[in-house]
């Protein structure tokens, strides 16, 4: 029996994915270790939805390959090649052969190379799992999506559209609860057309969830907007019916060209994402709205980049994942001509500027706000100290409101300066524990995050 040691990268489904591998080589007998210098074996969950993450990758893989290696997620799955190429001896795993995991370990200690990129899994739940964070469990409730956008590779790595049964995720959800999770993450790569395959949707699936008797709050993953014409009466009230559900939604546009999300084939414009956005407004008082954005598309003008800062200005989201355009192999788009990189560049800079002053603005509007927050996560950062440049590193705890609002607190003195929190020292927390919650009220607030105080 060997030590293991298992990382992930990407969105949630990679870090669900990570959590069954690492159950599943546990009920095979093997062990996890904490750090890659100790193992038998290492396994990295991998992303390759950006040219910047897929480096990473190649460079984590190229760091790992002296050991025994499996090389799990998108992109064995989308670019075997590239991983050949990095390291021949490491194993492949795909998305949608998680099943295979013991096989793929046990053959890869022998000194075997094990491909194993087939979609053999019908369904991810139920599968034993190690979580990463013992107050949050990560549900996939679908893999694949009916989307075939221009510029993705998830489409090539997770294939068409797989719902899972609802009763199944129930269960999966209540055996959650049970062992402790005080939030539960519905998660797929395209949760608005969730059911559209075998009868349901996303508002029954939440609406089932909500009604489980336990103590728990629930995140809705991201949605696109294509489908979301199709629910999205029921999936406002969804969120108004159950208090349980984060007041969270996911909904990423990708642009404010209706030339440009036609290109990229969207299937929705720049007014769907405008009425889902203003029926939210204009049902809830306080709502948090992320979005995605993509800059330096291939066919982005001048005028398609302006079209972009006013939707953000007319809609104000409280999150912005901002991207730059990069070729991804296997995608229509990256056979196009291509933008200037200097100008992808211009462009980034001058939409983080927007972003970045609507996002403080939104957050600005929260101070003075009290209320119940639930303490669900450690963050570990690094800092540098004195004259010596000697890393240290630290943990601070970081809480979510009913908005799913992120806010930290100082443990001391409850004084806190306007920095961001995430990046300051001195705000590590042994009075709170994870999975705790408190009242807090809001006296700060950043760009990305908020700043309170404990008021009990």
């Amino acid at each position: 029996m060997a030590k293991i040691w298992i990382e992930a990268y990407g969105c949630s489904a990679s870090f669900a994915d990570s959590e069954m591998i690492s159950g599943l080589a546990v009920n095979g007998g093997h062990t996890l270790t904490n750090n890659s210098s100790e193992a038998d074996l290492c396994v990295v969950v991998t992303c390759s939805v950006k040219d910047a993450t897929a480096n990473k990758m190649i460079h984590r893989i190229k760091t790992l390959k002296s050991k025994p290696l499996v090389v799990a997620g998108c992109l064995p799955k989308a670019e075997p090649t590239t991983v050949a190429k990095v390291s021949n001896n490491a194993s492949m795993m795909g998305p949608h052969s998680i099943g295979k995991t013991l096989q793929v370990i046990n053959s890869t200690l022998r000194g075997t190379r094990s491909v194993m990129l087939q979609d053999t899994d019908i369904t991810k739940v139920g599968l034993p799992k190690v979580r990463l964070n013992s107050a949050v469990g990560i549900i996939e409730i679908a893999s694949g999506c009916m989307s075939e956008c221009t510029f993705c590779q998830t489409k090539l790595a997770k294939g068409d559209l797989q719902s899972y049964r609802l009763g199944d995720i129930v269960r999966q959800v209540k055996q959650d609860v049970e062992d402790g999770c005080k939030e539960i993450w519905l998660t797929s790569t395209d949760n608005g057309c969730y059911g559209f395959d075998i009868g349901t949707t996303l508002p029954e699936l939440i609406n089932t969830v909500a009604q489980i008797p336990k103590d728990f709050r629930i995140r809705v993953g991201m949605m696109n907007p294509m489908y979301m014409s199709r629910i999205k009466n029921t999936i406002v009230d969804a969120y108004a019916n159950n208090p349980k559900v984060y007041r969270f939604i996911h909904i990423p546009v990708q642009s404010g060209s209706d030339q440009v999300l036609h290109q990229m084939k969207r299937g929705h414009t720049s007014q769907t994402f405008k009425e889902i956005a203003s029926k939210i407004r204009n049902k809830f008082k306080r709502f948090t709205i992320s979005t995605d954005v993509i800059v330096g598309f291939p066919t982005e003008t001048p005028q398609d980049f302006e079209d972009t800062l006013q939707l953000l200005q007319s809609t104000k989201p409280d999150i912005v994942n901002l991207s730059r355009y990069s070729q991804r192999p296997g995608t229509e788009a990256a056979t196009w001509k291509q933008l200037d990189d200097q100008e992808i560049k211009r462009r980034s800079k001058i939409a983080t500027d927007v972003i970045t002053k609507i996002s403080h603005q939104n957050n600005q509007g929260w101070i003075g706000w009290s209320g119940p927050v639930l303490f669900n996560e450690k963050i570990q950062q690094q800092q540098q100290q004195n004259q010596q440049q000697q890393e240290s590193k630290e943990h601070v705890i970081r809480g979510r409101n009913f908005a799913y609002k992120p806010i930290f607190i100082d443990d001391k003195s409850n004084e806190y300066s306007a920095t961001d929190a995430a990046t300051t020292a001195n705000t590590t927390i042994p009075a709170i524990e994870i999975g705790q919650i408190h009242n807090v009220e809001i006296i700060d607030a950043t760009p990305h995050s908020l700043v309170g105080r404990i008021i009990e």
